[in-house]
């Protein structure tokens, strides 16, 4: 089959590299994080992703690279590139600036965005977007009370309990806005002794809902709106106070979408 086009895998991956990667609870002082993930597309290794956070009690710096190998013509190759910086002294860590850089062969594609007590001041996006009917405008109410993409998740508890699940995010990506719902499902127990963790995890749902910015004649977008195979499993961070994300799955119309913790240092 012919590898699936750049964007679109991009895209895709996007969702997973801001769902597995870092703490979501902030009683360290002081933390310092290196995790590393594997993704693989029907059980074909196809990414690697490297996530560096740093949080000072006051505020954190997020960096997540991902490398697409292009491996067995199912994808095409490329890089991708996630920073977010901003406060982390309060209930949830909320961004103040954000940055999504993707590049292939042939094309490099940059968005990133400043924002000021959750409401964003500034976007800019290289190059810029091509005008379309089909695409729903992003209007100055959807860029307000919204967080990026990594910040959203970092979300507080104080146990590995059902309410690391049940709660809700808007999302702002510097070129889409939508919300998602996470419900708790069941606990489960991690055993493969081949990833960065074993022991109790959560396992969450989840449901995407657009609200601006995508193509409303989008066959991604649409199927992402009705799919019922959006899974996340959080895992404590030792005994620290904070939990990361184990797992992620997304079922996409190309198999399952996966990424998974293989190496954790803290």
């Amino acid at each position: 089959m012919a590898a699936l086009p750049s964007q679109r895998l991009f895209r895709t991956l996007l969702t997973l590299f801001v769902f597995a990667m870092l703490p979501t609870n902030g009683f360290a002082a002081s933390l310092n994080t290196q995790a590393r993930y594997v993704v693989t597309l029907r059980g074909v290794n196809i990414a690697e992703v490297g996530v560096n956070f740093k949080d000072d009690g006051q505020n954190y710096t997020a960096n997540i690279d991902g490398d697409v190998s292009g491996l067995a013509s199912l994808v095409s190759a490329g890089t991708a590139k996630l920073t977010s910086s901003g406060t982390s002294n309060g209930k949830q860590l909320q961004s103040n600036q954000f940055l999504l850089e993707t590049k292939t062969s042939t094309d490099t594609f940059t968005v990133r965005f400043q924002a000021n007590n959750a409401n964003v001041t500034s976007t800019q996006v290289v190059p810029p977007l091509s005008q379309n009917q089909n695409r729903v405008p992003v209007v100055s109410k959807h860029r307000r009370k919204i967080n990026d993409p990594i910040a959203a998740f970092l979300v507080k508890a104080d146990t590995l309990n059902p309410d690391v699940c049940n709660r809700s995010f808007k999302v702002y990506t510097g070129v889409e806005r939508y919300d998602l719902d996470l419900k708790f499902a069941e606990k489960q127990t991690a055993t493969s002794k081949r990833t960065g963790y074993q022991g109790p995890v959560m396992l969450c749902t989840m449901r995407y809902k657009p609200i601006s910015g995508h193509f409303t004649n989008s066959d991604t977008t649409n199927y992402m709106k009705s799919n019922q195979r959006f899974l996340i499993w959080y895992a404590p961070l030792g005994q620290s106070g904070y939990m990361i994300p184990y797992r992620v799955l997304v079922g996409t119309a190309f198999g399952d979408l996966s990424m998974v913790l293989t190496r954790l240092n803290y």
